[in-house]
């Protein structure tokens, strides 16, 4: 038989557990409420041509600055 002290900790754990569910359920619904009001608050319309445009702008920017050296060392060699 399960003594009555292996009782009450199995009953207190069970009781924590669906504690802690109800408590990170509530957080969760919480934050996301939270994050819904936030971007409904902030949102901009931002036309997707355009977007694409500057990404494409910004990437080729990034890959000039950090291959512009290898490729000079390359050309440099006749490669």
């Amino acid at each position: 038989m399960i003594s009555i002290l292996t009782q009450e900790r199995l009953l207190g754990a069970a009781l924590g557990s669906v504690l802690t569910g109800v408590v990170v359920l509530e957080q969760r619904k919480n934050i996301y409420k939270s994050i819904s009001e936030n971007q409904s608050q902030t949102t901009v319309h931002i036309p997707q041509k355009e977007s694409g445009i500057e990404f494409a702008h910004l990437w080729n920017k990034a890959v000039d600055q950090a291959l512009g050296p290898v490729i000079k060392s390359l050309g440099t060699r006749g490669w």
